[in-house]
């Protein structure tokens, strides 16, 4: 199997605090990567140890086979990315913003330019100044840059930041084409789960500088499973009813009117008819299955999963 990305033991110190502890991940080639961690979890320093812009303390990192150091200059213009949130020169255009780019990376097939904003759909904006655009507009311009030099790996730290659902489910297929058609592997860190979940091939699964999982989505798929959830007007109540009237004991009270019952031994209107003869109001009732949002939330609060 080939990793375009490899870290063994990665580790970064900041003012004597161990941001980012022993992390050890592989990225395959051709693939997308979901980078997923609570705020502050270490997701933004391991990016920019892969990209050169923070040196590691310990550890080791390799891409495309290759040791990174301070002379890994080819290794890094086969590199796309967008770390925190793109920088440009505000007075510049979106078409001057491409060329500079397009300059200092040495690459010069210009006619791109045109291709890659209709890629980003900022079609007719390559004369409006960078000033002028929407936090939407100058995110979509960061991914324009990261792509025209058709990199190998690209590198995107929360990418979707600032875009409405339409942009969203925009940039979803946008990046779903590049890694199958163009064969760019993507490591994409993102704090909206569903989209992950609908994009990712694997997910690694930081907490506290930890990297405390990597597991393929078609293993987190197999390991998800279907539930009732009951919204009610009395949830504790309703826990007691179904533990010694129908004798169901795997469920879980989310909060004071929300249950899920994992224990499929009840039909739903088995379930209804004995909670309301014992005075309980039904507001909901819906069979579901968990999702990636359930799975991480179980791996990051000590949850154990079999995926």
């Amino acid at each position: 199997m080939t990793y375009i990305v490899k870290t063994n033991q990665l580790t970064k110190v900041f003012e004597g605090k161990e941001v980012v502890s022993a992390v050890t991940m592989h990225v395959k080639k051709g693939e997308i990567y979901g980078f997923l961690g609570p705020n502050g979890a270490g997701k933004t320093t391991v990016m920019k140890m892969l990209t050169n812009l923070t040196k590691p303390t310990s550890g080791d990192i390799e891409i495309f086979g290759e040791k990174l150091n301070d002379r890994s200059y080819e290794v890094l213009k086969r590199m796309g990315t967008i770390i925190e949130y793109p920088i440009f020169y505000e007075n510049l255009t979106a078409k001057e913003t491409l060329e500079l780019h397009c300059e200092y990376m040495g690459y010069y097939d210009k006619k791109e330019i045109a291709h890659v904003l209709d890629l980003v759909k900022l079609t007719n904006t390559e004369n409006k100044r960078v000033k002028d655009f929407s936090l939407g507009m100058k995110q979509r311009l960061g991914i324009a840059r990261a792509i025209i030099t058709k990199p190998e790996l690209l590198i995107l730290d929360e990418p979707i930041n600032g875009l409405d659902p339409v942009g969203i489910k925009e940039l979803r297929e946008l990046f779903k084409m590049l890694c199958k058609e163009y064969g760019i592997t993507i490591m994409i860190s993102s704090h909206i789960l569903g989209e992950i979940e609908q994009l990712a091939d694997t997910v690694g699964v930081i907490k506290d500088g930890r990297l405390m999982k990597e597991v393929s989505m078609d293993a987190v798929n197999r390991s998800q499973s279907n539930y009732i959830e009951l919204i009610v007007n009395d949830g504790k109540k309703a826990a007691f009813i179904l533990e010694s009237k129908l004798n169901i004991t795997n469920f879980k009270l989310v909060d004071d009117n929300c249950i899920r019952i994992y224990e499929l031994t009840a039909s739903q209107k088995v379930l209804s008819k004995t909670l309301i003869e014992h005075d309980l109001e039904i507001e909901g009732i819906s069979k579901k299955t968990s999702s990636l949002e359930d799975y991480f939330l179980k791996l990051i609060n000590g949850g154990v999963t079999s995926a």
